[in-house]
């Protein structure tokens, strides 16, 4: 693994009471987990993040309700919180080697896991989805034309494209491979995927950002480009699998992370490359409404765990100091057989 430039703060909350013994934990999980509500919620949390508002909508209750189910699952340590600037989202808990009760929680995990969801709660969890993602589009549809000024307040590629490029050495793809990049923006590291490999896809959801990504690049650059516009989820390859995925500051526009991870599985080939550069946890809030982030920054830890968990294998990762008090960090993933 690549040494890292620096360590990122964790900025995951978690409980600040000290462990529980054994059996205190084990009657607080029993506890918790005796509600058939309480079950689902932890099934729903099993592949996703969402808010205490977005979760009462999900399960259609009032959400004074929804905290108090939420508040008995924290106190046994069946979720963690996070802070996303003013809301605080919520997952389920990581299994941790240190745990006091590891074997009961990987198996009631496993079986919560297995759990299926109602028709209902799929179609209210779309539809959240949905909601994100329509708002990243309208920000974009409306702000096209301010996306490098957008950008620039964040961090500009030519102060981590040497890093990129390095990593991108790592690959080791040869030119007849067929990579794909999801949000490509200005176009700014398309030249660079140009200029390495023969076929390149430019995929983004937002025909205006499409249109300003042709604008930026010339005729021969343009030819060289596949340009598709669809969602990450409705993005069909034509010819099979694809040899490498790069996401350059698009995460934290998705509306669903995570999921997102499990996608990029499917359309990668075995052995093939997921490169993702976003930014680390931070809690600057206004990011929101001037460049159109659904999420303010991931832990590096989170981003490993989602991709293992989808069937990618450990990563190679630099973290760099930005200014703005921003830090990005780089990961390097490759898919599993």
């Amino acid at each position: 693994m690549l040494a890292p430039v620096s360590t990122p703060k964790e900025k995951t909350s978690m409980p600040s009471a000290p462990p529980l013994p054994s059996a205190g934990r084990l009657v607080a999980i029993c506890k918790a987990v005796a509600d058939s509500l309480r079950l689902e919620v932890l099934r729903v949390l099993s592949s996703d993040s969402f808010g205490v508002q977005e979760l009462a909508r999900i399960f259609g209750m009032p959400q004074p309700g929804m905290s108090h189910h939420l508040k008995i699952l924290a106190k046994a340590e069946l979720v963690h919180t996070r802070r996303q600037g003013n809301s605080i989202f919520y997952r389920r808990a990581l299994l941790r080697g240190d745990d006091a009760l590891p074997e009961f929680l990987t198996s009631l995990f496993a079986t919560i896991e297995e759990l299926s969801l109602s028709e209902s709660l799929r179609t209210n969890i779309a539809k959240v989805h949905a909601e994100r993602a329509a708002q990243s589009r309208l920000f974009f549809a409306r702000n096209a034309e301010k996306f490098s000024e957008n950008q620039g307040q964040l961090c500009e590629l030519s102060h981590y494209l040497p890093n990129l490029r390095e990593l991108l050495d790592i690959m080791e793809q040869p030119r007849s491979s067929r990579v794909l990049e999801v949000g490509p923006g200005e176009g700014e590291l398309l030249r660079e995927l140009a200029k390495r490999y023969e076929q390149v896809i430019a995929l983004d959801n937002s025909e205006e950002m499409l249109s300003l990504t042709r604008q930026r690049l010339s005729t021969a650059q343009r030819a060289q480009i596949q340009f598709v516009s669809a969602s990450l989820e409705d993005f069909q390859v034509d010819l099979g699998p694809v040899d490498a995925v790069v996401l350059n500051m698009v995460l934290h526009h998705l509306s669903s992370p995570r999921q997102a991870f499990y996608r990029l599985r499917e359309l990668l080939r075995p052995g093939g490359c997921l490169l993702i550069a976003d930014l680390c946890s931070h809690d600057q809030e206004w990011v929101k409404s001037s460049c159109g982030d659904v999420w303010l920054g991931f832990e590096p830890q989170e981003l490993r765990e989602w991709a293992m968990g989808a069937g990618f294998g450990e990563p190679q990762s630099l973290y760099l100091g930005l200014k703005n008090g921003f830090q990005i960090q780089i990961q390097l993933f490759r898919a599993g057989s």
